[in-house]
């Protein structure tokens, strides 16, 4: 049985889009570590890698070949994103496996989307 890893503690924003109204203090302190994570070009790449991966999930073996860094170095930019709820991770063997968090991206997109607006690629 594979071997589930902790997960940082679930996402939730509860905050309606930043054209709405203002932020509380409390929730910019909540959104900044997920805005601080994917402002790194190799998260961002990372991150996007595994949302698109087949399955929704990437294995780290999958995903260093497509950097010119270090199997460490990747795995801590993978720690970062975790750490900032933004993709769970699961221990199978020797491998670990990363599946982006639908509920951080969603959070994510109502806070960037316009009030009112139609979100890109919505009918």
């Amino acid at each position: 049985m594979p071997k589930l890893l902790p997960v940082a503690e679930p996402l939730s924003l509860c905050c309606s889009p930043l054209t709405s109204q203002p932020l509380s203090a409390e929730q910019a302190e909540t959104v900044a570590p997920l805005l601080k994570a994917l402002a790194d070009p190799v998260r961002l790449r990372l991150m996007s890698l595994i949302a698109s991966h087949a399955d929704g999930e990437a294995c780290v073996c999958d995903l260093t070949p497509a950097f010119e860094l270090s199997q460490p170095t990747i795995s801590h930019h993978l720690k970062v994103l975790h750490d900032a709820g933004l993709v769970d991770r699961e221990r199978r063997g020797t491998w670990v496996y990363y599946r982006a968090r639908p509920q951080a991206l969603q959070s994510l997109a109502t806070l960037l989307t316009a009030a009112g607006a139609t979100p890109v690629g919505a009918s």
